[in-house]
């Protein structure tokens, strides 16, 4: 998987690509941008958030649990120094038991981008 990001001299609208699909990244107001999109920050709080409510809503699925909605909300929290916190709530709506309901929370920090988040990344950037 790929995406690509070009920005031209617009301050700091940003146009993101795959293969398929396209989207405008951008940066607020009061940090110079338009606010046409969403901030970096605001698109990794999206990535945890759509990739737990899927991987739930894929869960339920299969094991055929009355999950009627799932609703996530990522905060992204900077602290001091190099320690970052991401706070993700998470809303159940359906005809679930409490044992139900505490296997979704399990499955939820199971998503892909929860585990990716939570364990050490190596990032290689080079220029082409």
């Amino acid at each position: 998987m790929k995406v690509t990001a070009t920005i031209g001299r617009d301050h700091y609208k940003t146009v993101l690509e795959t293969e398929i699909n396209s989207f405008v990244a951008d940066e607020t107001v009061s940090n110079g941008g338009k606010s046409e999109g969403f901030t970096p920050h605001e698109l990794m709080s999206a990535a945890l958030a759509s990739c737990t409510t899927i991987t739930l809503r894929m869960y339920a699925d299969r094991k055929k649990w009355m999950l009627e909605e799932v609703n996530a909300s990522v905060s992204f929290v900077k602290e001091s120094g190099s320690e970052t916190t991401l706070a993700c709530e998470i809303e159940l709506k359906g005809n679930l038991s409490e044992e139900q309901r505490s296997r979704l929370l399990e499955i939820a920090n199971l998503c892909p981008v929860h585990k990716i988040l939570s364990n050490p990344i190596q990032l290689n950037t080079r220029l082409i």
